[in-house]
């Protein structure tokens, strides 16, 4: 039994459509998406639209819920610019992809031939927590709130990772469409040049995790940024072009 997961594709459909082709690919028999699929880059609708046929559950990340409610009191601030990115994905989305965002779940578990896997965005108490390699043990039990499975994984973080806490694989996919370099912390980040996700497969009650990387064409991720008004469109094109 094999199950793909996938995270914070970032309204990049361009790179989804690579990654699923290679999911198919390698072959699996269930995808699971982390969450953050259609706020920040230039396709929302068609990354919804894609998300869609998969039929797969999905975890709702903390730009998903910007989506649906600005939040009050928000752990990470909400600036002016993540405001005016909001308004122009709404304005690019119908009723029915809203309804598609609110089934989204905070956590999604599922059971693989004995083996147990717990799924959520950034941590399963928040999911605006950075979960990382160098997360210090004893924070990392009060993010994990004493939840236990064979393998947990976030995205959140777009940084690819696997990791061994007390018996547990901690895994982060890295993310479809918006990759990052190294950790940023809220700083501008270097975007990497493919699309990411993991697998988990599972025989007889043992487990094994591969972290993938697609090389996803920039020609096409650059123009479909430029046939749009994104307010984020300079600042991706920079990235293709």
């Amino acid at each position: 039994m094999r199950v793909a997961l996938i995270s914070d594709q970032h309204a990049n459909d361009v790179a989804f459509r690579v990654a699923l082709e290679d999911v198919e690919r390698v072959g699996v028999e269930e995808v699971v998406c982390l969450g953050d699929v259609a706020q920040g880059g230039s396709q929302p609708a068609e990354t919804l639209d894609r998300l869609a046929t998969l039929g797969c559950e999905t975890v709702l990340g903390n730009a998903d819920a910007l989506l649906l409610e600005v939040p009050a009191d928000s752990p990470e601030p909400v600036t002016e610019r993540h405001l005016e990115v909001r308004e122009w994905t709404l304005a690019q989305l119908n009723s029915a992809h809203i309804e598609q965002i609110r089934s989204f779940a905070p956590v999604v578990r599922r059971e693989l031939e004995g083996v147990s896997l717990l799924l959520f965005h950034g941590s399963p108490r928040s999911n605006m927590e950075d979960l990382l390699a160098t997360t210090p043990a004893d924070l990392l039990d009060e993010m994990l709130c004493g939840h236990t499975a064979t393998v947990m994984s976030g995205g959140h973080t777009h940084i690819q990772m696997m990791r061994q806490h007390r018996g547990i694989l901690v895994v982060n996919p890295g993310s479809v469409g918006l990759p990052f370099k190294e950790y940023v912390a809220g700083r501008a980040p270097t975007l990497l040049d493919h699309a990411e996700y993991a697998t988990v497969s599972a025989e007889d009650g043992g487990v094994s995790v591969q972290l993938h990387r697609v090389a996803v064409d920039h020609t096409a991720m650059a123009d479909a940024i430029k046939s749009t008004d994104n307010p984020l469109r300079d600042m991706l094109l920079q990235h293709y072009e």
